[in-house]
């Protein structure tokens, strides 16, 4: 969720939407999905391991669509939140149960 900041004459200044903070936003929903944050609705660490491959995959499919479409820095932002994602997915999912 973007930073509301009082500007110090009673206004509210909300941030400019850019990458950064959108690929924030879903890397963020994608923690909270695997039960690493807590979701700020329920006060509670709940794993949906379905719901954090879709945002994985969608971000995924974002670094596809964007190619040579980006700043390094973005690049570079997107690269390390798939890579954190996918790590921690995967030993998520190789820590359940099997049968």
């Amino acid at each position: 969720m973007a930073d509301v900041k009082d500007n110090g004459a009673g206004k509210r200044e909300i941030p400019q939407a850019g990458f950064g903070i959108f690929l924030s936003g879903l890397a963020m929903e994608a923690f909270i999905a695997l039960g690493d944050i807590e979701n700020p609705f329920t006060k509670k660490k709940d794993a949906n391991l379905d719901h954090a491959k879709f945002i994985i995959d969608t971000l995924g499919m974002l670094k596809e669509k964007t190619k040579n479409n980006l700043s390094k820095e973005e690049e570079e932002a997107l690269d390390t939140f798939l890579c954190d994602l996918r790590l921690k997915y995967v030993n998520k999912t190789q820590a359940l149960p099997k049968g």
